[in-house]
């Protein structure tokens, strides 16, 4: 019994095709079955197809602006027919295109909205204001190993922050020089 796989919809964003056929191989349950929930997609893999879709959105906007760009304005020059109607073909494109980017944008924001609601931290928690008191936060012991690779890392940073601090100070000398140079030069 083989059954095609449904057109992609709202539901399953831009998925890659092995990842839609594991959601999609799901059995449909008969009369008398337990419904079996489709494998749940993470919020952290819809927010990376968020950003992808953000990205492929600055794209074809900034492919928008050099169309336009490129455009020559009516000063009573005569184009060819064919080279307006193809710019203006691919504009269009361009700009159905887009709207269907926001619109992938806009169901993967309200999928992440919706999968992330239980959590307890709002955006006023996340990021405190300047001038709000901040409350302190309880911090579990970590185990023995993590504090040592934290010193461990704290320590190479300090040794790097040194060693840039030096190359500044040497920058900064052999700049004073040279202005100096320059200036005795005059």
């Amino acid at each position: 019994m083989s059954a095609s796989l449904p057109p992609k919809g709202p539901g399953l964003p831009n998925l890659p095709p092995q990842q839609q056929q594991q959601v999609h191989a799901t059995p449909m349950p008969g009369p008398g079955q337990p419904a079996m929930p489709l494998r749940e997609i993470s919020p952290v893999f819809l927010c990376r197809i968020g950003q992808e879709t953000v990205q492929d959105i600055i794209t074809r906007t900034m492919e928008i602006f050099q169309i336009t760009r490129a455009t020559q304005l009516p000063n009573g020059v005569t184009q060819s027919q064919a080279a307006y109607q193809d710019r203006f073909g691919k504009l269009q494109e361009h700009l159905r295109q887009l709207t269907l980017l926001f619109r992938k944008l806009r169901l993967l924001y309200e999928r992440c909205v919706e999968m992330t609601s239980d959590l307890h931290e709002g955006p006023a928690e996340l990021v405190p204001y300047l001038g709000e008191e901040v409350t302190p936060v309880r911090v579990e012991p970590c185990s023995p190993a993590v504090i040592q690779e934290r010193q461990e890392v704290l320590e190479k940073v300090r040794q790097k922050n040194q060693e840039m601090k030096v190359l500044m100070d040497q920058m900064r000398n052999l700049l004073w020089d040279v202005n100096a140079m320059l200036t005795l030069r005059k």
